[in-house]
């Protein structure tokens, strides 16, 4: 890709970007949010015509080409959102536009054999016969992946694919894109996590507000040499903090005596949550958050965390157990109670739970709060566009045009919404469920001051993280899930990788 240029409007997202890959190789690609990489990608699969610029691909000029000519010449994209039907199955999904037939009908039993072979082979596993609208967020994932593979995909482009999977899944899909790549396939990696690039792949290009800034050999560099020309400047990454008590100031009292009763900011007491499809996810869980503490979660995902979050949150029944916050049963209140009662959420889905996308920004910006914006005859148009002006400059969300739709915005820049409505109020308990999913390095590091200032203010956070690194930086104390309970709470100063790695998996249960 030589000179390719991309606008939408006013927003500029690529301006004479240049990119140039080798067969046989994993490439990342990386970049803040904003800075065009998702754009440029999409312009090579054919979703986007560019406005300028030249595309090549084996040795063919294919500039403007249209996603079927993309396809057709084995260019498969998996998008960093979903494009799934949540109503249809696994099978149907993998298999749509090319379904096999049997004479003039739909081959379902052929098409349910080859994504189960598919599924196996390629270590995704995921039941064909699911309906999507039942799978977790990280089975969505494998699903996406499976139709860029079920095409036949030489040249496979992967937008942020490990934000949603497991560690176990991660060095699966490694594995997948090292056969790929050994069977002379091409692998073009987005991705905000640098220890990935590091591990996986051959050459970066690294993208900076819209222009290619530089072209790196992965082993000659080091994290943060990429960080660096990502963002241009020195930046304190997750992996550069110490795990361990960081509570400072007159909370470092709350957590001086272990041995006397903390005041609960949050308090669970024996919580019961069965899941989508009826099993039981959160089985008599007990335990409480202190103010000015952050208790982080570490785990697999899909031994309840995501349940355990929504159960506080209002957004999931409870079969059983009750839910205090601040000394009031909230349990019975419904979302808009628990938000009043001090509750914020930031929900590990920003999609599904934390943005309506073809709102503007400014309305995302009080979603759940319009009330506080309502006047006799409706809705203070200047309150809520002073309200959007203050948090975008706080939280530095980009562009910075608070009239925007959010589906203009880049996935980490929706984040920033979320993150800027349920922390730019007051609150006294935060649930921050993936809070830098998604996230470029220096707005995880901005996110992560954020977090530890809202806690040495003597806010009570409960985090849960994918992301072991930023759990052991953010956490005062970690609770690690398995099986919908938590089998161990340890101080974070006593905990690394080596020492959770055995209860995440269940073998130290």
């Amino acid at each position: 890709m030589r000179d390719v240029a991309k606008s939408f409007g006013a927003v500029i997202a690529n301006r004479e970007v240049s990119l140039n890959v080798a067969r046989g190789e994993i490439h990342a690609l990386v970049g803040e949010n904003g800075a065009g990489k998702s754009t440029l990608m999409r312009v090579l699969s054919g979703l986007y015509a560019p406005d300028a610029g030249f595309i090549e691909v084996n040795g063919r000029d294919v500039t403007g080409w249209k996603t079927t000519d993309a396809i057709a010449a084995g260019v498969g994209m998996v998008h960093q959102h979903f494009m799934l039907v949540p109503t249809l199955t696994v099978a149907e999904n993998v298999v749509l536009g090319q379904e096999p037939t049997n004479g003039l009908r739909i081959d379902l039993a052929r098409a349910i054999a080859d994504v189960r072979a598919l599924s196996v082979k390629s270590g995704l596993a995921v039941d064909p016969n699911v309906k999507v609208a039942d799978l977790s967020v990280g089975e969505a994932q494998r699903v996406e992946i499976l139709k860029a593979l079920y095409r036949g995909a030489k040249i496979l482009i992967l937008d942020e694919p490990t934000a949603v999977l497991s560690p176990p899944e991660v060095r699966e899909l490694w594995h997948v894109l090292r056969v790929l790549r050994d069977n002379g396939g091409t692998v073009i990696l987005i991705t905000h996590k640098l220890d990935e690039v590091i591990e996986v792949s051959d050459t970066i290009t690294v993208m900076r507000a819209g222009r290619t800034v530089a072209r790196l050999a992965t082993a000659d560099t080091t994290p943060r040499d990429i960080a660096k020309a990502m963002v241009g400047r020195d930046v304190a990454l997750a992996l550069d903090a110490s795990p361990g008590i960081k509570i400072t100031g007159e909370n470092r009292a709350l957590r001086a005596d272990k041995s006397s009763a903390l005041r609960s900011a949050l308090q669970v007491d024996h919580l019961t949550v069965r899941g989508d499809r009826g099993t039981m996810m959160i089985n008599d869980l007990s335990f409480t958050v202190a103010p000015g503490e952050i208790l982080g979660i570490a785990g697999v995902e899909g031994n309840g965390q995501t349940e355990l979050l929504e159960a506080i949150a209002g957004l999931r029944s409870l079969t059983g157990g009750q839910i205090m916050l601040n000394d009031e049963r909230v349990d019975t209140r419904d979302v808009r109670g628990r938000a009043d009662a001090g509750l914020s959420h930031i929900p590990e889905d920003r999609h599904r739970r934390g943005l309506i996308l073809d709102y503007s920004v400014s309305d995302n910006l009080i979603l759940g709060r319009q009330h506080k914006f309502a006047t006799v005859t409706g809705l203070d148009r200047h309150r809520i566009d002073r309200n959007a002006d203050t948090l975008i400059r706080q939280f530095d969300i980009r562009p910075p045009i608070a009239a925007l739709s959010a589906r203009a915005l880049s996935g980490g820049n929706q984040q920033k919404i979320v993150i800027a409505r349920e922390m730019g109020r007051e609150f006294s308990v935060l649930l921050a469920a993936q809070p830098t999913r998604g996230v470029d390095v220096g707005a995880i590091e901005f996110i992560h001051a954020q977090l530890r200032a809202a806690r040495d203010a003597g806010k009570a956070i409960l985090l849960v993280s994918a992301d072991l690194p930023e759990v052991l930086a953010l956490s005062d104390r970690i609770a690690v899930m398995y099986g919908g309970r938590f089998v161990s709470v340890m101080d974070a100063s006593d905990c690394d990788a080596d020492v959770l790695g055995p209860f995440m998996t269940g073998a130290a249960a």
